[in-house]
């Protein structure tokens, strides 16, 4: 079987590709943490495209039943198909709506399935899937079937740390942490998305980057996603590198900072170093 890399839209880490290909070989879901903006949800995205596979992916909000992932039973409209004499109501498949595993377990060939943000969900959630992932396949208790995945999918499952997943989960997945890209890393990611920038503005929007990412205090840190948006609104202003290399340090606050800093916190906490910047500039 081909192997996961880098692909030409995404910068995978040795590590990161070696854990893909390890959780493939063990059989095992992929359980992807790191910080928001690190492209876990592009993994499988990537995954899948990389290797020639479908893509399925669910999304988990914080209102999402695992039993959804499997299917649901329309009990309600049955009921008022059954009042209004409706023949439908004589087969009950057409009361049960595929969930998305479901749909990986279906498939005639091997699938990439994206359990994307696990952590958002009930507590119980991981704990109510074990089953299904451990043994891939699951009863329909209304129809007394047994669905069995004909092919057993790649499952690349992603969390944001939100809360902590339980132990008998963790156990059955191969777990990976993305950290943040170094400045090495990053140089490589964002020559995938603009090839054309010069190196004397990489560099410098770079070092501002990473100057902001180190500020203590910040309440959310920009990301590698936010690092981009910014990328390319100063290449849409085309601005000159000299605005980034010869920048008031007593500022602090780079240029079209809205792209990188989200929330009102910590836009005041820059305007507050800057301003002491600027006092201790003048004694």
């Amino acid at each position: 079987m081909s192997k996961f890399q880098s692909t030409e839209q995404y910068v995978a880490t040795d590590d990161l590709a070696m854990a893909v290909n390890a959780a493939i070989t063990l059989q095992r879901p992929l359980l992807i943490k790191g910080e928001p903006g690190t492209g876990k949800t592009m993994l499988a995205e990537q995954v899948s495209e990389g290797l020639g596979m479908k893509l399925i992916q669910w999304h988990v909000k914080s209102t999402t039943k695992a039993q959804q992932g499997l299917y649901e039973y329309d009990a309600v409209s049955r009921l008022r198909d059954s009042q209004l004499g409706d023949d439908r109501v004589h087969d009950i498949n057409n009361y049960i709506k595929k969930g998305k595993l479901w749909e990986a377990f279906d498939a005639d060939e091997q699938v990439v399935l994206l359990i994307d943000e696990i952590d958002k969900a009930d507590i119980e959630f991981p704990n109510d899937l074990l089953v299904e992932l451990d043994k891939m396949e699951f009863h329909v208790y209304e129809t007394g079937e047994t669905v069995k995945a004909k092919v057993r999918p790649i499952i690349i499952i992603t969390s944001n740390n939100e809360k902590e997943l339980p132990d008998a989960f963790l156990r059955r997945c191969f777990f990976h942490y993305i950290n943040f890209p170094d400045k090495a890393t990053m140089k490589k990611i964002v020559d995938v998305h603009y090839p054309k920038i010069t190196q004397e503005l990489l560099s410098e929007a770079l070092e501002s980057f990473f100057e902001l990412r180190e500020i203590p205090g910040l309440k959310k840190k920009p990301s590698t996603s936010e690092l981009i948006d910014w990328l390319k609104l100063l290449l849409a202003d085309d601005m000159p590198d000299e605005i980034l290399k010869n920048r008031d340090r007593t500022k602090a606050i780079p240029p079209l900072h809205g792209a990188l800093l989200k929330n009102e916190q910590d836009v005041s906490l820059l305007e507050r170093l800057a301003f002491m910047n600027r006092r201790d500039s003048r004694r």
